[in-house]
């Protein structure tokens, strides 16, 4: 369970308009490509190519399910949004795949399909620079005689949402939509008040119908630029690469405008069935609807242009992995990272975007590239390098309990020649052996009342019972208080944060305990910046707002008060 917002995207029934975009299908039917290459100026801030393994479920590191009813989205939809691998799953050929399925013998009913949006709600323009959100993706091979009801999209929400700030003044960007089978494509901005307002809610500003020959049975490159460098500010819609619709902030008020557009967003994909939408043009789903129809996506990626038209200005996102001496794990060239550059020991830099790590799978990231074992050697002593995500084992790393980071394929883990701290020091790998050379820690801190880090009792050996505590951060050598996000859990030496005992009283105390899915492991964000347990419906609490070293936390009822305020950098 997870906090539920009680809307989706709003119904973007826009004055048909029916015109060509793009005369090629930008790829071929069965495309697997790598993430496209940033357009000039950009860089590359954060992608997915999706190389999981075939019929498995989403990278929770990255992603989230949004699950549930679609009658409680506010748009009339009539699927059950699930997180079972038959709606959402990885196909092994480097596709996330959204399946509407049907049972039943009544056409509207006995719908499941899927919905999924990004753990990150980081992606935006910095003032005076542009963001720029893409991706390879195949609507449902279905048309208008068997496709009634079918209703793909690749959008995004403003992250004040989540913060609790109202939609659509929060700002919702609808890159790609299409209903019906009718091979076209929908741009549209949601933003003011609802309905009316000076968006003209819940149309919102939109492109119109457009054309998309090819759209359902081959794949298509669907973008949309923020450029927050020119005057006025704009929102650029692209279908392969050709800008079909453009948005001026000058068509609504500047705190609109602001209010929806100047922060950063989160990514969703969905496909829903019925609803409003597909109702303005014919309705369904049908007798004729067929069930199993998919929305195929081949990669997304975010790109970011700087202040002035450079790259490389806008905040590094990511996590930084902090090793021998407090130094951070860097990629020599400055922010370059092509394949074989160097992995090293450097300074850590809050800007460097090669200092900042994501996980996707077992894989580790940066600069659109993966942590690799160089020329493909499993020897003792092997060099680190930064090289194009291949789907291999010699990309794959394990966070251990110790705080090292072992490759599965060679069974080394990542070390620092003799222990060295100096900058440029060349990683390579090693047998793992436990030693200071080999702590790697990934991960941020979540700070506390009285600035104080959540930190497990043991000096990092956190086995199961371990107690969770409050402690004077020390964030270049405590494993233990760094935390990562896998799905709603908080991990840290390879264990979950936990409710002690599997109970839900208010005082119940908090420990570290091995993984095990269940509610008692679930920690959602609020808006009061408090960390809330679903299932026990409390929060995380610093016992009378107790600030001293080894304060034992708890959970107790949420209240909003500074002995709650929980904040994951």
């Amino acid at each position: 369970m997870r906090l539920r917002i009680t809307w989706k995207r709003a119904l973007s029934l826009i004055t048909l308009a029916t015109v060509p975009v793009a005369a090629a299908v930008f790829v071929t039917e069965n495309a697997q490509a790598a993430v496209p290459a940033p357009p000039s100026g950009f860089t590359l801030t954060w992608s997915d190519d999706f190389n999981g393994a075939a019929n498995t479920g989403i990278d929770q590191g990255l992603w989230k399910y949004d699950t549930g009813p679609g009658s409680t989205f506010g748009t009339g939809e009539i699927e059950t949004m699930t997180s079972s691998t038959s709606n959402v799953h990885y196909d092994g050929q480097g596709h996330l795949v959204l399946q509407a399925n049907h049972s039943g013998s009544d056409p509207r009913g006995g719908w499941t399909s899927g919905r999924v949006e990004t753990q990150a709600a980081t992606f935006g323009a910095a003032p005076g620079g542009v963001v720029r959100m893409e991706s390879v993706l195949q609507q449902p091979d279905v048309n208008t005689s068997n496709g009634a009801g079918y209703w793909p999209a690749f959008w995004m929400l403003g992250a004040p949402l989540r913060s609790g700030v109202s939609w659509p003044g929060s700002g919702e960007v609808d890159i790609m939509e299409d209903i019906n089978g009718r091979s076209s494509v929908f741009g549209t901005l949601h933003c003011g008040v609802s309905p009316g307002g000076p968006c003209n809610e819940s149309t919102g500003i939109g492109s119109g119908e457009r054309a998309c020959s090819g759209c359902q049975t081959g794949f298509h490159d669907y973008a949309v630029e923020i450029d927050r460098s020119t005057s006025p500010e704009q929102i650029r819609f692209y279908l392969d690469g050709s800008n079909y619709f453009t948005i001026q902030a000058t068509q609504v008020d500047a705190t609109t405008w602001a209010n929806a557009v100047d922060h950063p967003f989160y990514i969703i994909y969905d496909l829903a069935m019925g609803g409003g939408f597909p109702d303005a043009f014919g309705g369904g789903p049908t007798a004729a609807t067929v069930s199993g129809g998919k929305l195929v996506v081949d990669s997304v990626a975010v790109y970011n242009k700087g202040p002035g038209g450079g790259g490389g200005t806008t905040p590094a996102s990511g996590q930084t992995i902090t090793g021998p001496g407090g130094k951070c794990v860097d990629v020599s060239g400055d922010d370059t990272g092509s394949d074989g550059a160097a992995v090293q020991l450097w300074d850590c830099q809050s800007g460097a975007k090669d200092q900042h790590w994501t996980w996707s799978g077992q894989t580790l990231q940066t600069l659109g590239r993966c942590l690799d074992i160089a020329g493909g050697v499993n020897a003792a002593g092997t060099k680190l390098q930064l090289a194009t995500c291949n789907n291999g084992g010699y990309q794959n790393w394990v966070s251990q309990p110790d705080g090292s980071l072992r490759n599965p394929a060679t069974g080394r883990c990542v070390d620092s020649p003799s222990g060295a701290t100096a900058n440029g020091t060349r990683l390579q790998i090693w047998d793992c052996n436990g030693s200071g050379a080999q702590k790697f820690t990934i991960g941020t801190p979540i700070y506390g009342p009285g600035g104080k880090c959540v930190d497990v009792a043991g000096d990092d050996t956190g086995g199961d019972g371990a107690a969770v505590q409050l402690w004077d951060c020390q964030q270049a050598t405590s494993v233990d208080q760094k935390w990562t996000w896998n799905g709603q859990t908080l991990r840290s030496l390879g264990r979950c944060l936990d409710i002690a005992g599997g109970a839900n009283a208010a005082g119940t105390k908090l420990q570290l305990a091995t993984c095990n899915g269940g509610g008692y492991q679930n920690w959602v964000v609020d808006g009061d910046g408090s960390m809330s347990n679903p299932t026990t419906g409390r929060c995380i609490d610093s016992p009378s707002g107790a600030t001293g070293n080894g304060t034992r936390l708890q959970i107790w009822d949420c209240n909003g008060s500074g002995a709650q305020k929980f904040a994951l950098a």
